[in-house]
C-alpha cells in the first residue's frame, strides 16, 4: 500500500448521532489520497458500528485503551502514515474541497507548519452572541502576522479545521495533557518555537455547536484555564521583555486576569482606562491614566501596552486608537483575551 498524502485524524466518543454525517463529508472530498485514522475513545454507543458500515479501505479504527482526548490524539498521530494530518471531529462537517485546498497550499508553502481554514458554526438556533463574536474575530485572523499579533486573545483556529505537518507536531512534543485547552496550548507552543501558522480565507468546515461540547463541560476550557495558559506563554514572549508594561483596563475583573502575568514578574508601570472614576487612582503602585497619556512618549521610550479589554467592540476601539497614535501591533502592543 502506497503512503497516502494526508491522514485524517478523527477521535470519537459516543458520537453515533452525528458520525454518519461527518463520514459522508469526508467521503465526499474532491481529494481522495487520504487515510482515515479513527480513534475509538471508549465509546459505549453504536459509533464504531456506524464507521464499520462504510467499509472503506482507507479507514482504520483503533481502540484507545487509555481514554481521554489527548491520549486519543497522540495515539492517532502515532498511527498516521501521511506527512500531513488533517484534524476532524465526529460532529463536524468538511466542505468538499477542504482537503484538496489545504493539501495544495501546504505542498506549495513548505514553511507553513499549521494551516487552518475559516469555519461556520451550526445549527443557527444554538449559537450564542458571544460565540458569534468569537467566530467573527477568528475568521478575520488569517495571515501569519494576524496570528502573531492576536494569538493571546483566544485560540485562533477551529481545531477540526487544521492541517499540520506530522513531523513538526511530534518534534514539538505533540499534544500535552493538563489543566488547559489542549489545542490552544499546542498553537501557543508552536508559535513560541518559531513555527509558521496560517489560515485559508475560505469557510471549509461546518463546526457544530452543542451543549455537550468539551468547551462547555470541561474545566480545561474555563476562563481561568485560558488566563493561566496565556499568562504562562506571554511571560516568555520576547516582545514584552525589557519594556515598561502598561495595562489597558483597570476594572476589578480585568485586574484579576492581569494578576496571572503580574505574578510572573510583570508589574505595571501604569494603567489605562476610559472611566473618569478610575483616572488618577493608584493600583499596585501604578497610576491610572486616560489613553491620551500614551501620546506623550517619543518612539524609543514608548511603553509596551497589553490591552486586556475583552468586550469585542471596546477592544476594537482601543486597537484603532493605539494604531492611530503610532503604536504598532506586536511591536508596541498586544491584545490579551
Amino acid at each position: 500500500m502506497n503512503q497516502p498524502e494526508v491522514s485524517v485524524l478523527l477521535p470519537y466518543r459516543n458520537a453515533d448521532a452525528t458520525l454518519g454525517e461527518c463520514i459522508e463529508s469526508i467521503l465526499a472530498q474532491t481529494f481522495e489520497d487520504y487515510e482515515l485514522i479513527a480513534i475509538d475513545d471508549d465509546s459505549e454507543d453504536d459509533s464504531t458500528n456506524v464507521l464499520e458500515s462504510y467499509r472503506d479501505s482507507r479507514q482504520r479504527i483503533i481502540r484507545n485503551h487509555r481514554p481521554g482526548l489527548v491520549n486519543a490524539l497522540n495515539l492517532g498521530l502515532a498511527h498516521c502514515n501521511a506527512p500531513l494530518v488533517a484534524r476532524m471531529d465526529a460532529d463536524d462537517i468538511m466542505l468538499p474541497q477542504r482537503l484538496e485546498q489545504q493539501w495544495r497550499y501546504m505542498r506549495e508553502h513548505y514553511d507553513v507548519a499549521v494551516l487552518a481554514t475559516q469555519a461556520e458554526k451550526f445549527p443557527e438556533e444554538q449559537i450564542r452572541q458571544g460565540y458569534r463574536e468569537y467566530m467573527r474575530w477568528q475568521n478575520a485572523v488569517v495571515s501569519h502576522d494576524d496570528i502573531a499579533a492576536q494569538i493571546y486573545i483566544e485560540s485562533p483556529f477551529a481545531h477540526p479545521s487544521v492541517m499540520f505537518r506530522r513531523d513538526s507536531i511530534i518534534a514539538a512534543g505533540a499534544y500535552r495533557d493538563g489543566p488547559f485547552p489542549e489545542d490552544y496550548e499546542l498553537w501557543l507552543r508552536l508559535f513560541h518555537s518559531g513555527h509558521r501558522m496560517e489560515k485559508l480565507p475560505q469557510v471549509l468546515l461546518r463546526w457544530r455547536e452543542s451543549e455537550t461540547r468539551l468547551s462547555r463541560v470541561s474545566d480545561n476550557y474555563a476562563r481561568e484555564a485560558f488566563d493561566r495558559l496565556r499568562a504562562g506563554y506571554l511571560s516568555r514572549d520576547a516582545r514584552i521583555r525589557g519594556r515598561d508594561i502598561v495595562y489597558w483596563g483597570a476594572g476589578r475583573i480585568t485586574r484579576r486576569r492581569v494578576k496571572h502575568l503580574q505574578d510572573r514578574g510583570y508589574a505595571p508601570a501604569a494603567w489605562i482606562d476610559i472611566d473618569p472614576k478610575k483616572i488618577g487612582n493608584v493600583i499596585d503602585g501604578a497610576r491610572v491614566h486616560e489613553p491620551a497619556w500614551l501620546e506623550s512618549f517619543d518612539e524609543p521610550d514608548k511603553p509596551f501596552v497589553l490591552n486586556y479589554v475583552t468586550n469585542h467592540g471596546a477592544r476594537d476601539i482601543a486597537r484603532h486608537y493605539l494604531q492611530r497614535v503610532g503604536y504598532v501591533p506586536g511591536n508596541d502592543f498586544l491584545e490579551v483575551g
